[in-house]
């Protein structure tokens, strides 16, 4: 196996953790023997398993020894849920490392590389390391904000509209969409809407497509500044429901069922407030006031719009965005690596804000 098909192969191996290994990062490694055959592979699958080095190591065995390692993150230099992956690389005797990008949890941030060298290993890094970001972007930029990666998604027609002036919403993406749709949910650690959204849908939020389980939790948040809405609405059926209000001394009934009760300061302190519970990625499906209100913030991270071929018009038809918008259309907020993908009739368009 050439170098370049195996580091292929670590990030196609660390893809299947898409779903489950939140708060860490996607891994997976690849280990050649001294002949360039391939002696192990792992993936790190959930928080506390093995990481994706030492699954690999385990199954290559002697054969590690005078092999090459490939994995798409640096090799973690601390001790948390398992002990370091830096140290068994180094006991099971590898002669190279070859990584994507470094590891930028202070807690490692480049320890792991130092300590490899240290020990005589050859390290090269930035191997796909583009293909490396973007797989994990969510861990990436979480550590980088200390916040939850806050990723906004909206369904709407061509000519920007996501319900008609009468308010009917159903269906505007076809079927396909609609499950990418449920997919990004479930790679997500929790999803917020606005009150306005649970009054008009009473949507459930829950994770439907089967990816997830209950690997990582799901938390379900509901933005409602006046407490506007029942404790009877279908979000708040279990305990994982989440409800963020100016006025949680009114909010009894909310935690009789069970309900989390937050009290609404910014978004901002929401957002620590989750990243403190291991909250690493947060999907923004509310209606036009909530997203506008994470933008407007400087909240917002990546955007997924899904864009039916349809023409709804009506000017009073509510769009993506809502609030007071920008006076200047240069100092509005750009996508940029923008990704398209068409899903039957629909188009799906996913950037980072810039």
């Amino acid at each position: 196996m050439t170098p370049e098909m195996a580091i292929r192969r670590a990030l196609e191996l660390a893809e299947r953790g898409r779903y489950s290994t939140s708060p860490n990062p996607r891994v997976g490694c690849v280990v050649v023997d001294g002949s360039g055959e391939v002696a192990g592979e792992g993936f790190h699958e959930r928080a506390g398993g093995p990481h994706a080095e030492v699954a690999a190591l385990e199954k290559a065995g002697a054969r590690a020894r005078g092999g090459t390692l490939f994995v798409n993150l640096e090799p973690c230099a601390h001790e948390g849920r398992t002990p370091p992956c830096a140290d068994a690389v180094i006991r099971a005797g590898v002669k190279r490392v070859i990584c994507s990008i470094e590891d930028p949890d202070p807690r490692t941030a480049g320890d792991g590389i130092r300590r490899l060298r240290e020990a005589g290993l050859e390290v090269e890094v930035g191997a796909e390391a583009d293909a490396a970001r973007r797989l994990n972007e969510v861990f990436l930029i979480s550590v980088a904000k200390r916040r939850p990666f806050v990723h906004l998604k909206w369904a709407a027609s061509l000519d920007g509209k996501i319900a008609s002036r009468t308010g009917a919403s159903r269906w505007i993406t076809g079927e396909e969409a609609r499950a990418d749709s449920m997919r990004l949910r479930e790679e997500c650690d929790a999803v917020v809407v606005g009150a306005g959204t649970v009054l008009a849908d009473d949507p459930a939020l829950t994770r439907r497509a089967g990816l997830n389980g209950s690997i990582v939790p799901h938390r379900r948040i509901v933005l409602d500044g006046r407490l506007r809405v029942s404790p009877d609405a279908r979000v708040f059926d279990r305990s994982d429901s989440w409800l963020v209000t100016a006025h949680p001394e009114r909010a009894a009934e909310f935690r009789a069922r069970g309900v989390t009760v937050e009290p609404l300061t910014t978004l901002g302190a929401l957002l620590t407030r989750l990243h403190a519970l291991e909250v690493r990625s947060l999907l923004v499906e509310g209606g036009g006031v909530t997203a506008w209100s994470f933008l407007k913030a400087g909240l917002v991270d990546r955007v997924t719009a899904y864009v039916a071929p349809k023409l709804i018009g009506g000017a009073g038809a509510p769009s993506p965005l809502s609030g007071d918008g920008f006076d200047d259309v240069n100092a509005a907020p750009r996508l940029v690596s923008i990704e398209v993908e068409t899903l039957g009739a629909d188009i799906r368009l996913s950037g980072l804000v810039g």
